[in-house]
């Protein structure tokens, strides 16, 4: 997947710290304790010292130890401090849930004990010099690698932030992407052998209950009467309320009409041989710079880092062989994909596309 195509959320699932980080906490805090446990190993069992030195351990017993260097697990020659434990733990130890009395001491006692157990193995497994395995260095030396590589992209997502003067600038450079409609929709089907509809009106019929509605509309008349027949009908149907719709996710033929339909009034937005499609504007603004800020300031950063990426990427002398990876898809072959997998603002309920043949108005 190319940089350049990568949407906000893609972007984050391909790069971010949340992508790429926590699903190899475990894996991390395996490699952090087998290399700890390896400098472990090579510590001699306690041989008895000098009576100077078990003078000067004397003294240092005496001494306040602050909690976070309080000695809590021993696993043979190792010893894990409070803070050795929680600097390892703590992103873990988060997921238990604070509500419940209790169940915090209980998921650190369990994190502890697995602890203990994987420290264990990983000094036996050093015992055993399977770290001088070949497949247990390559492990060791990948691992290492995707570290360094999640802190450094961590490090740039950081300085990649907008200031607030950034995100300011782009809300009022692209202004009509925060424009907003609230309307309703009418669906009137229609059924006939151009139609794959099982139920609806004749088209003619069809055509003469929209008409009836735009023409009451336009002189001002009420229409509630005549809409109100198609909530609970098999001929149609009518939006129970008002949705709202930000500009960039309507459809170009319903966005033409919102965008330019006087408020209140019924307007058509196609006819198909499977419908009619009316809405009704009621009310047109644009989104406040607090209600979007943090999608634009994600944005902006994701343009930051897609930028830095490239130019990093650039930069770093990468060579591909084409005959072993293949030939890189330009940007132009690939469509762009959306970002949801639901009903457009064109498909009924029924799931009905209305909005595949859009039709000029």
């Amino acid at each position: 997947m190319c940089w350049e195509r990568l949407s906000g959320k893609q972007l984050n699932q391909q790069f971010g710290v949340a992508g790429l980080i926590r699903p190899r906490i475990d894996r991390y805090l395996l490699i952090g304790i087998f290399v700890a446990a390896t400098g472990y190993a090579q510590v001699s069992p306690g041989a008895s010292g000098s009576p100077a030195s078990k003078s000067a351990a004397a003294g240092v017993e005496k001494r306040a130890v602050p909690a976070s260097e309080r000695v809590v697990l021993r696993v043979g020659n190792a010893e894990v401090t409070a803070a050795d434990f929680e600097s390892r733990i703590g992103d873990i130890e988060g997921q238990a849930d604070p509500d419940r009395e209790g169940s915090i001491e209980k998921e650190r006692r369990r994190l502890g004990d697995d602890y203990a157990s994987v420290l264990m193995l990983s000094q036996q497994a050093v015992a055993s010099h399977l770290d001088a395995t070949p497949e247990i260095r390559r492990k060791l030396e990948v691992g290492r690698i995707q570290i360094l590589s999640d802190a450094e992209f961590a490090s740039l997502m950081n300085q990649a932030k907008p200031t607030q003067e950034e995100v300011r600038q782009y809300y009022e450079a692209h202004a009509d992407e925060y424009q907003e409609v609230r309307l309703r929709r009418l669906f009137i089907w229609k059924r006939g052998p151009d139609a794959q509809n099982r139920r609806g009106l004749a088209p003619e019929a069809a055509r003469a209950r929209a008409d009836a509605i735009l023409k009451t509309s336009a002189q001002g008349g009420d229409t509630e009467q005549l809409t109100e027949e198609f909530k609970k009908s098999d001929v149609g149907l009518l939006d129970p309320k008002p949705l709202t719709f930000p500009r960039v996710e309507l459809p170009p033929a319903m966005e033409k009409v919102a965008f330019s339909a006087p408020v209140g009034r019924w307007s058509q937005v196609q006819d198909t041989a499977e419908s009619i499609i009316l809405i009704q504007l009621l009310k047109r603004n644009r989104q406040q710079l607090g209600e979007v800020a943090s999608s634009i300031e994600q944005e902006l950063q994701n343009q930051k880092m897609r930028a830095k990426l490239n130019e990093l990427k650039k930069n770093a002398g990468i060579w591909m062989d084409e005959q072993y990876f293949g030939t890189a898809s330009g940007a132009k072959d690939e469509k762009p994909r959306s970002s949801s997998n639901g009903p457009t603002k064109l498909q009924d309920p029924r799931g009905d596309v209305e909005g595949k043949h859009e039709q000029k108005q």
